[in-house]
């Protein structure tokens, strides 16, 4: 099946979820613009990243953005530790959110490994 839209990536799929499910955190109201922010830029990013990066007209650009997606992800994983450290969230969601982010970082990387073996694949043929 060729993927017509980012819409049908279950990567992005679930980093859509990510997304709902940060934005459900309750914070202090004095973290309104510092880590609740950033926690939610984080989330917002890793989805954006692969929506822009299957939008992209090369293979190695939505390895690119793929890439930023991961980044993004382990940046959203570090400011949920914070959190739970700071008390702004119990363990238990700490460790929701925290699953859900694994999985989107291992739908993004097996996506990721699947683009770079398509393109080995391509430059073989090519010699």
């Amino acid at each position: 099946m060729t993927v017509q839209s980012y819409k049908q990536l279950v990567a992005w799929q679930r980093a859509m979820e990510l997304v709902v499910a940060v934005y459900a955190l309750e914070f202090p109201r004095h973290e309104l613009y510092g880590l609740t922010s950033q926690i939610r830029r984080s989330a917002v990013s890793v989805a954006s990243n692969i929506a822009e990066g299957q939008g992209r007209y090369s293979t190695n650009d939505f390895l690119r953005h793929l890439s930023i997606a991961y980044g993004s992800l382990m940046e959203l994983e570090t400011q949920l530790m914070i959190a739970r450290r700071l008390d702004y969230i119990s363990q238990e969601t700490e460790t929701a959110v925290l699953s859900i982010a694994g999985e989107t970082g291992r739908l993004v990387n097996g996506l990721s490994k699947s683009l770079r073996a398509r393109v080995l694949l391509t430059n073989e043929n090519k010699i």
